[in-house]
């Protein structure tokens, strides 16, 4: 895999609270230099990020609901209006997780068929669905991953990287035996070396969600022989 290939794999991602509009520039530029898929921001910076990247094929992707995903479905769905509007083009829902461990698949089922709805209305939105999986047992894991697939998501994410765990090759196996082909996997949290971020690809991951991404492909040549 060389360096270029790697970076189309990878979302560089700037989520902390305490992010400011210059470090949002720089995550764009960064974006821009390396060839990254797509950068993710929260929804404030939505717009700034969509005006950095006019024209480039860096794709915009923020977050709805984040980070504990305990708001309410039609809040979600006007969140997603909101930063489709500012020119976002991927969203990653948070899922209420309380809902999912009390058994509640109708509400998770109704949140995420809103969110996809309104995304969907735009041709090639995508919307991913976070299970932070730290918080799950491996049936749940399996079980929300399924029900983000019979609501019309287009990923399953592991984690949001503000709870417990991270990415784990265990997990990205799991969600990729759940959904098979009609979804992708977007591995998220603690991805900080080339060896980790080869061992989700393998694992069967399409995206990597990083903030070390810089760190990362620079472990790999320029060249095409990488």
């Amino acid at each position: 895999m060389t360096r270029r290939e790697l970076a189309h794999r990878i979302e560089h991602s700037l989520l902390r609270p305490e992010a400011t509009a210059a470090q949002v520039r720089t995550l764009c530029e960064e974006a821009r230099r390396y060839g990254f898929a797509a950068v993710c921001v929260p929804p404030v910076w939505v717009a700034r990020a969509a005006r950095i990247l006019a024209g480039e094929r860096t794709r915009i992707a923020s977050v709805i609901g984040f980070p504990h995903g305990t708001t309410l479905a039609a809040v979600k769905a006007f969140e997603a209006e909101q930063v489709l509007d500012r020119g976002a083009h991927e969203l990653d829902l948070v899922l209420h997780v309380g809902a999912l461990r009390g058994g509640d698949d109708a509400a998770i089922l109704d949140e995420v068929r809103a969110v996809v709805d309104v995304a969907h209305r735009q041709p090639r939105t995508v919307v991913k669905v976070i299970l932070e999986t730290g918080l799950l047992s491996d049936e749940e894991k399996t079980h929300a991953a399924r029900i983000a697939a019979s609501a019309g998501a287009d990923f399953v994410k592991t984690s949001t990287g503000f709870g417990p765990g991270g990415a784990s090759v265990h997990d990205v196996a799991l969600l990729h035996r759940a959904v098979g082909d009609r979804l992708g996997v977007k591995a998220a949290g603690g991805i900080r070396d080339l060896a980790t971020a080869r061992a989700l690809l393998a694992a069967g991951a399409t995206r990597l969600g990083c903030s070390a991404s810089v760190a990362i492909v620079s472990e790999l040549p320029e060249g095409p022989e990488a």
